[in-house]
């Protein structure tokens, strides 16, 4: 499937240059399931290949997640609360959880943001949480880029060094893309049953 997926976006951005690749990977940034993790090195490609420039590809790239994450943020900032607010008793979480959230980024916002940059799948979602904890819009945008840089300059630059072999690393991605939601799917578990087992407490208590 992330090959199918990689061939059909791969093939339309070669049509569309940098246009192609300012609009996959703002996609990216915007909560779509758009893998980074294979827009990027296929630009390496497109570089190695004369088709495009490497900085001018870097620059593309660049402006996209940030535009993307920009659009994910607005969303989460003026949107977002009130949904997770209203439909987060569905998922145990309810308004002390979320200020317990909330507490927890505005201590480690930039932290979670700079490194959610560099891991498949979290950077994807980061921005979200990040505006709907009414995270400073500068910091975001600052840890962002900080994040954003050399993650986009690096798979741009294994692209352009493997060449004609640059789907190689998309297999290497595939697994550490396991793990990273093997580790999501881990802390949801513990999330759920620690809600649970407060909720159950708060039961009792009344009960006694």
């Amino acid at each position: 499937m992330v090959l199918q997926l990689a061939s059909t976006l791969t093939a339309w951005m070669a049509e569309a240059g940098y246009v192609g690749l300012f609009l996959l990977i703002a996609g990216e940034s915007a909560l779509l399931p758009i893998p980074s993790e294979v827009i990027l090195p296929f630009a390496g490609y497109l570089v190695f290949s004369g088709s495009i420039s490497f900085w001018l590809a870097v620059t593309a790239a660049v402006t996209g997640q940030l535009f993307g994450s920009v659009l994910a943020y607005a969303l989460g900032y003026y949107g977002g609360r009130p949904i997770v607010l209203k439909y987060g008793k569905y998922f145990l979480l309810n308004h002390k959880h979320f200020e317990h959230v909330e507490l927890w980024f505005s201590k480690h916002g930039k932290l979670a943001v700079f490194f959610g940059r560099l891991l498949p799948v979290v950077r994807t979602l980061i921005s979200f949480p990040a505006g709907i904890t009414k995270m400073s819009f500068k910091k975001f945008l600052l840890y962002s880029t900080l994040g954003i840089v050399p993650w986009t300059i690096l798979l741009i630059y294994i692209g352009f060094k493997l060449g004609a072999a640059w789907q190689s690393i998309i297999t290497a991605f595939d697994k550490f893309q396991l793990v990273v939601i093997a580790g999501i799917i881990v802390f949801l578990i513990w999330w759920v049953w620690n809600a649970y087992r407060e909720n159950r407490n708060i039961s009792n208590r009344k009960t006694i």
